[in-house]
């Protein structure tokens, strides 16, 4: 299976069983708010094998509505968060706007959108900002240390993330490895699909450049920064649990690279997955 493949197989898997659950949820908290009459719904189902009025009744009633109701609000708590921290993410990033480098690196690079960004930052930063309409951000301390190709090449990198809309799809990909946060498969998902975007972007600006040499000097001087001054990437998309992945493929790019499975994970998931339906067909029947 090849790597877009693969990146279509976790987003669609991750949204498949967030949808699945979520409409469940959704479902039950309609009947319980507005009294909607719901035939086939597994949280419905799991209060009416207990006898009312009884003390288990109860219980699982108090721990169903707790259970969605942490669940609902940490995801909305997540949601409001991410909108805070892009607000004031997005005012920072202006107030560090290197004007006439940013002008000069849209033409330079023929951004007809202007959407490359050049910030005054002591640190080497090279990421994509935004959901809607994502931005390149460059770091006047990046554009010191890199070759006109190495700089090509990550532009390049960045620019599938941006095309591709990865910060949005990671957002919601780890919204819902927290939301669902008892599908442990889910944030398989989460973690594999930013490694295969880093792959997918890498094999993007290869194929632009038409090397591998900027992308792997870059690459390299990235890392040797990294830990010479035990910088913490923030938001860079030359994160540490991508980077072996990444350099495997930049010194065997046929070779097929296997993204780690964690089986225990899968094992869980599909037992929940399979209660969930197995108690939906008890219903339907």
């Amino acid at each position: 299976m090849c790597w877009k493949r693969r990146s279509v197989f976790v987003v669609a898997l991750s949204f498949a069983i967030a949808f699945f659950v979520w409409s469940q949820m959704g479902m039950y908290i309609a009947h319980l708010l507005f009294g909607v009459d719901v035939e086939v719904n597994f949280f419905k189902l799991c209060i009416s094998l207990f006898k009312e009025e009884s003390l288990y009744y109860f219980l699982v009633i108090f721990l169903l509505n707790a259970f969605i109701a942490y669940t609902v609000l940490l995801t909305l708590y997540k949601v409001a968060e991410q909108y805070v921290l892009s607000k004031r993410f997005k005012t920072k990033l202006s107030h560090l706007n290197n004007h006439e480098l940013t002008t000069l690196f849209n033409q330079k690079f023929n951004r007809k959108k202007n959407d490359i960004l050049v910030i005054d930052h002591d640190q080497s930063l090279a990421f994509t900002h935004g959901f809607i309409k994502p931005t390149i951000v460059l770091s006047t301390s990046l554009i010191k240390i890199l070759e006109n190709h190495e700089l090509e090449a990550v532009v390049q990198h960045e620019t599938y993330h941006q095309k591709n809309y990865d910060s949005l799809k990671i957002f919601i990909l780890q919204l819902i490895s927290q939301g669902l946060w008892f599908i442990p498969i889910t944030k398989w998902s989460y973690q594999n699909y930013k490694i295969i975007s880093e792959l997918l972007a890498d094999k993007y600006a290869i194929s632009k450049t038409g090397s591998e040499l900027g992308l792997s000097s870059a690459l390299v001087k990235l890392i040797k920064i990294c830990f010479k001054e035990n910088a913490r990437p923030v938001l860079v998309h030359f994160s540490d649990e991508s980077v072996n992945y990444r350099l495997q493929q930049l010194v065997s790019p046929k070779n097929s690279i296997p993204v780690s499975l964690n089986k225990r994970s899968v094992f869980i998931s599909i037992q929940v997955l399979i209660f969930l339906m197995a108690m939906i067909i008890i219903a339907i029947a």
